[in-house]
C-alpha cells in the first residue's frame, strides 16, 4: 500500500481542551487520525510510543512548552519525520522565525479555522 493511501495521523498538542476539540473535527474533516496531548511533556510521551505524520503545537503551554517539545522530537529516532505545524498567538517574526529553525514546517496564527488549517498542512505537503 503507497504511503500516501494511508490514513496519516495528527497529533494535537495544545493546553485548551476547546482548541484541540475544534482541530480534531477540522483535521478529521481532512482526513486524518486524531491523538491529543494536553503539553510538550504529554505529546513526547505520545510520540515515543507512536510517532505521528503530522503534529499541530501550541507554543504557550504548561509542564513543556512547544519549542522545547519540538528540539526534544527532533532529537528523538524517527523524529525527523513528522511534519510540524506551530498554531500559536506569537506574532512576533523573531518568534517564528525561531519555530521554523527548530524544524517546524508551517505556521499558523490563532485564531484558526478549517480553510486556514487545510491551506497550511497542503503548504506542508500534508493534504
Amino acid at each position: 500500500m503507497e504511503r500516501s493511501a494511508a490514513v496519516k495521523t495528527c497529533l494535537v498538542v495544545d493546553d485548551s481542551r476547546v482548541i484541540r476539540k475544534v482541530a480534531r473535527r477540522i483535521l478529521e474533516d481532512l482526513g486524518f487520525e486524531i491523538a491529543e496531548a494536553a503539553d510538550g511533556m504529554e505529546a513526547l510521551a505520545w510520540c515515543r510510543a507512536a510517532m505521528p505524520d503530522a503534529i499541530l503545537l501550541d507554543w504557550n503551554m504548561p509542564v513543556m512548552n512547544g519549542i522545547d517539545f519540538l528540539r526534544l522530537l527532533r532529537a528523538e529516532p524517527g523524529g525527523d519525520a513528522p511534519r510540524v505545524v506551530f498554531c500559536s498567538v506569537e506574532t512576533e517574526p523573531d518568534r517564528i522565525r525561531e519555530a521554523l529553525d527548530a524544524g517546524a514546517a508551517e505556521y499558523i496564527m490563532k485564531p484558526f479555522d478549517g480553510d486556514i488549517i487545510e491551506a497550511k498542512f497542503a503548504e506542508a505537503g500534508l493534504v
